[in-house]
């Protein structure tokens, strides 16, 4: 959708709330089908330049309640409570996609109905015969600088045709409206290209690796002095919780969370030091620092950044786990180490 005002603007407060057809999207029915779009964040535009920019809005009804797909007002909630707010909330979201042909949905770079080598000489790779869709990632970083998202990297996967760009650090409610954004653009560019981008979590199966969307999350106690014992407690929390944030975390990730191809099995909660095929990893730096980051590995890559950082915060923040549940799950993380 697009809008013509009639000056710029510096902050969303001076945008109108606008509206579209929820009935034409299954989001409101045809009797009554206005939903109302609050603007929320404001991006420089990078397909037109100047004055224009994308603006990251959230959907209401026009009695001004939220959506049930409006993930983000749930999250904002999370991320105003004044405990989030005081520990300050970092995520580094790695946002994994597929690259695939358009017409046959096969990777970028395959040959048409059969495979290229076996994984190995892709990731971070480089040459014709082992790096496809480099234009796209770099077109893509460039426009994320220029559109002010807080992107801070990006590298070549393992699988080839498959990519990866990082958010953040990035504070509360901000990571997801940057990610939001992110993928806007992506998607933006590759249409203009004639590719086609899929955030299916296991876009091809068999010894392939899926697609996730890590997320590194860190608060303020955890990056101080003492932070290992904070991080430590986190990690207890999600273990409890670990059901309710693996319904959470995306669709179609039981394809993808086998055990194996740097994943942990999608029934059992795990986490190590460095090991990359556990549920949550803790760095080494993080370990002989002793404060520091945790990193989600559980998310897929179609998630909702909105649910999964406010699930986050609000698992490992706001919530209390019963001092028999917590002595219990202290045990099994024990063993588990």
């Amino acid at each position: 959708m697009h809008q013509t005002i009639s000056k710029p603007v510096e902050h969303p407060s001076e945008l109108p709330k606008w509206n579209y057809d929820g009935s034409s999207t299954g989001q409101a029915p045809g009797e009554d089908s206005e939903v109302i779009l609050y603007p929320q964040a404001i991006f420089k535009d990078p397909f037109r330049g100047g004055n224009n920019i994308l603006v990251i809005c959230d959907t209401y009804t026009p009695a001004g309640e939220p959506i049930p797909t409006n993930k983000r007002h749930k999250a904002a909630e999370i991320f105003n409570n004044q405990k989030v707010v005081s520990e300050v909330p970092w995520f580094g979201i790695e946002q994994e996609y597929t690259l695939l042909q358009p017409n046959v949905n096969w990777p970028l770079g395959w040959p048409v109905g059969a495979y290229p080598g076996p994984q190995g000489p892709y990731y971070c790779g480089v040459g014709a015969e082992k790096s496809f869709g480099r234009d796209i990632s770099d077109a893509h970083y460039k426009a994320c600088l220029y559109a002010g998202i807080n992107i801070s990297g990006t590298n070549g996967e393992v699988m080839p045709g498959q990519w990866e760009f990082q958010v953040g650090p990035s504070v509360g409610i901000e990571a997801g409206d940057h990610v939001w954004c992110a993928r806007y653009i992506l998607e933006r560019i590759t249409e203009q290209i004639g590719v086609v981008l899929t955030l299916d979590p296991k876009p091809i199966e068999g010894d392939w690796n899926g697609a996730g969307c890590h997320t590194n999350y860190s608060t303020k106690t955890m990056r101080e002095e003492g932070g290992y014992e904070v991080i430590k407690k986190a990690i207890l929390n999600l273990s409890l919780r670990h059901g309710d944030h693996i319904v959470a975390y995306g669709e179609g990730n039981e394809r993808r969370l086998t055990g194996k191809h740097e994943t942990a099995d999608i029934n059992t909660f795990s986490w190590g030091v460095a090991n990359r095929g556990c549920s949550i990893r803790v760095g080494r730096d993080t370990e002989k620092e002793g404060k520091g980051y945790l990193e989600d590995r559980r998310p897929a890559s179609n998630m909702d950044p909105y649910v999964v950082t406010g699930l986050l915060a609000e698992t490992t923040i706001l919530w209390e786990p019963t001092l028999e549940a917590e002595a219990l799950a202290a045990q099994k993380l024990s063993l588990n180490v």
